[in-house]
């Protein structure tokens, strides 16, 4: 890989000044994409982990609370308790999944698949939008909507088969209740906390965890899929796109960085007649949208072609067109 002005002749990509060879390229790519995937299934498999460690711990709470009467009922109480700790770790390896995955997904789609059909090249930005997850690695989802899914998905059978247990543990044990009273009166705990209290914490819980999931269903519902958006036609995190910016250039030397801008950073630029209202004489002014990991690589420009340019780097809320999001 160098760092040459000269394009080379067997040249097939260019980022940023580099340029690299076919061959080069796909070799890299290749070991990078086995990385990630390699990372991906590591979370995928801590997250059966966690899931097997919740149903082995209620089953063989299950087991115990019914092998004989006498055995307390707390026990699946603290069962509950732990399957919510056990939830709120898969939560956490979920979102270090989803990130992870969000990477293969991207070499998968704009890369491996771009080289079996027309045209045969990545969308423009699809770099910039892997080097924004490299250089600032962001969760694609909240720790709250992750605890929503795998409730959803895993630990919806495990609570509501734990309080079905309890509850026919307490009903039950050490023999049928005679009545509804009685049956709260079994559900009191030590420290003279009484039944009724117990009964209302663990439904509370219960209605708070399934509140949770609702929530997310509807959330996922309104964005059309887990919370993804469009990225050129298909489905990424919306947290995880290229952050679009604005340069404003003000110089003397509009021709020399306009080229460089095209040819290095591969973005266009639009060129304005300006006035400085304090001089009195004329300045050229750039305009150029590009991505946030392509700022310190302008800057490098700037300074070499012009280093008395006046350079304003603002945040933009949006930018359509190619290059970016399609036009809506």
């Amino acid at each position: 890989m160098t760092e040459e002005p000269n394009t080379c002749r067997n040249e097939t990509w260019t980022y940023q000044g580099y340029h690299l060879d076919a061959g080069n390229f796909t070799t890299a790519m290749v070991h990078y994409y086995r990385a990630e995937v390699t990372r991906t299934n590591t979370w995928r498999n801590r997250l059966d982990t966690t899931t097997n460690w919740a149903v082995v711990t209620t089953a063989a709470a299950l087991t115990f609370t019914f092998s004989a009467p006498e055995n307390p009922h707390i026990v699946m109480l603290l069962v509950i308790a732990l399957t919510m700790v056990f939830l709120r770790m898969e939560a956490r390896r979920y979102s270090y999944y989803s990130l992870w995955y969000h990477r293969v997904r991207l070499l998968e789609t704009e890369f491996f698949a771009k080289m079996l059909a027309p045209p045969f090249e990545p969308s423009h930005d699809w770099g910039d939008a892997m080097t924004e997850t490299l250089m600032n690695p962001v969760f694609p989802i909240s720790r709250f909507e992750a605890m929503g899914v795998r409730y959803r998905r895993n630990y919806v059978w495990l609570f509501t088969l734990s309080l079905l247990s309890w509850l026919t543990k307490l009903w039950m044990h050490p023999q049928p209740a005679a009545s509804f009273q009685e049956m709260l009166a079994r559900a009191e705990i030590g420290f003279n906390i009484h039944g009724v209290w117990v009964v209302a914490a663990v439904l509370l819980t219960y209605l708070l965890l399934t509140a949770m999931m609702i929530v997310v269903i509807l959330r996922e519902r309104r964005a059309g899929s887990t919370l993804k958006e469009d990225f050129h036609g298909r489905r990424m995190f919306p947290s995880l796109q290229p952050q679009p910016r604005l340069a404003v250039i003000i110089t003397n030397k509009r021709a020399e960085l306009a080229e460089r801008i095209l040819h290095e950073l591969q973005r266009g630029v639009t060129a304005l007649s300006g006035t400085g209202m304090y001089s009195g004489e004329s300045r050229d002014v750039l305009l150029c949208a590009l991505t946030g990991v392509q700022m310190t690589h302008l800057q490098r420009i700037v300074n070499e072609v012009d280093p008395h340019a006046f350079l304003v780097i603002t945040q933009a809320s949006s930018v359509r067109g190619q290059g970016f999001s399609p036009p809506s």
